[in-house]
């Protein structure tokens, strides 16, 4: 199997589980809200959901760095997700939809140094840019098909139960489709320009010292000044779990149609996935530049009290994410040693997901203060991102 196949083909196994997670986050929001949640607890679980997805990705990334685990974490991974979803439409307490919340996104936390290991592979001969954009594009026609799902099953049915337990029709399409994929493609390694061997136990001598030295050699500088901006942006940034809530809480949408605009936003997100990607492979992480300001954006459109606006602000904050989720993760693979992407990946995400973290919960908290008071402090810490970035200047080598 070619590199892009491969590449194409897991990016079906991610589309199809997409259709699982988002159809789920699509809901979260105004789900636990109608369960009794706060909009501080939303933001605050939806937040926390991140930072599982994120930081325990420093654990798992470690393991991926080892071969022979990576598809066993991928599978896992998946696996994991595949039945917390569903399992939201049998739960009626707040508590046990919150812990099923946070177990699917563990799941992401298993999979995804793997994932992205196994990809940066593949893409080492068609291009990173390429690569993550090809793979985030085809993940997003999930993200699209998955939320309208769950919206023609809300407006049917008038509950969110049945949309929940329709995902796992996907859930367990993605597995079949990810276990073929292990047995053709049992060693992605193989697409590396010049494959990069772990070394040996106890292996002696000039080759076995350098591959062990590889190994352990510190992270770069310009690695961790490339961390810090990616976590004061993500630190600023609202997830679509608040922002979902406003728009039930406030009236401005029903609930079944908020699944569909988050549909859209997907869209949204697929488009400006390809368009960074194909940019960073031209001008390299400048095209971040852009994270920062759609970033500031979000909070004054889209916790307005206005439809239009709060619509626009959800769409931003779509373009913000695919320029999240493709680009930035793109950038790791030029800043670390190809040793080394695992842990690489793991640190990376770990560092901006508490910053998440801790930005959920003064988003929250804020939320319940004062918007004005939210959007402004939003705007200084991407400002304030933005700086950095210009004044550190993180070089990637393009691939």
């Amino acid at each position: 199997m070619t590199a892009v196949r491969f590449i194409v083909a897991f990016g079906i196994v991610s589309a199809l589980m997409d259709m699982v997670y988002e159809g789920a986050r699509s809901v979260t929001g105004p789900y636990l809200g109608a369960l009794g949640a706060s909009a501080l607890l939303v933001s605050v679980v939806t937040g926390a959901g991140e930072a599982v997805a994120l930081v325990l990705r420093l654990v798992f990334g470690r393991l991926a760095d080892r071969p022979g685990l990576r598809w066993a974490l991928a599978i896992s991974g998946y696996a994991l997700t595949a039945l917390s979803v569903p399992l939201l439409g049998i739960s009626n307490a707040l508590w046990i939809a919150c812990l099923l919340v946070l177990a699917e996104r563990l799941g992401k936390a298993v999979r995804s140094p793997a994932k992205d290991t196994m990809l940066a592979e593949a893409g080492s001969t068609l291009g990173q840019g390429k690569a993550f954009a090809l793979h985030e594009a085809l993940d997003q026609v999930g993200a699209l098909v998955g939320p309208l799902l769950v919206g023609a099953a809300l407006a049917l049915t008038g509950s969110y139960g049945p949309g929940f337990l329709l995902l796992a029709v996907p859930g367990v399409a993605a597995m079949l489709v990810l276990l073929w994929l292990k047995r053709r493609v049992p060693n992605p390694a193989a697409y590396e320009t010049v494959p990069v061997q772990p070394p040996a136990a106890g292996a002696g001598g000039p080759e076995g010292h350098a591959a062990s030295s590889d190994r352990v050699a510190p992270l770069p500088r310009q690695y961790w000044l490339y961390a810090a901006f990616s976590s004061l942006t993500m630190f600023g940034y609202a997830t679509f779990g608040l922002l979902s809530y406003h728009l039930v809480d406030a009236g401005l949408l029903p609930p079944a149609l908020v699944p569909v605009l988050y549909a859209v936003a997907m869209g949204v997100d697929a488009v400006a996935a390809l368009a960074s990607g194909w940019l960073f492979d031209r001008v390299g992480l400048k095209v971040l530049l852009v994270l920062p300001v759609l970033a500031a954006a979000v909070p004054w459109l889209g916790f307005s009290n206005n439809t239009a606006l709060a619509v626009a602000g959800v769409l931003v904050w779509g373009a913000a994410m695919g320029v999240q989720e493709s680009t930035m993760r793109a950038g790791v693979a030029g800043l670390a040693p190809a040793a080394r992407r695992g842990s690489a990946y793991g640190m990376f995400t770990a560092c901006y997901g508490l910053a998440w973290l801790a930005g959920s919960f003064l988003i929250g908290l804020l939320y319940e203060q004062s918007i004005l008071a939210l959007a402004v402090t939003i705007t200084v810490v991407q400002a304030v991102a933005m700086v950095i970035f210009v004044v550190v200047r993180p070089q990637a080598g393009r691939p």
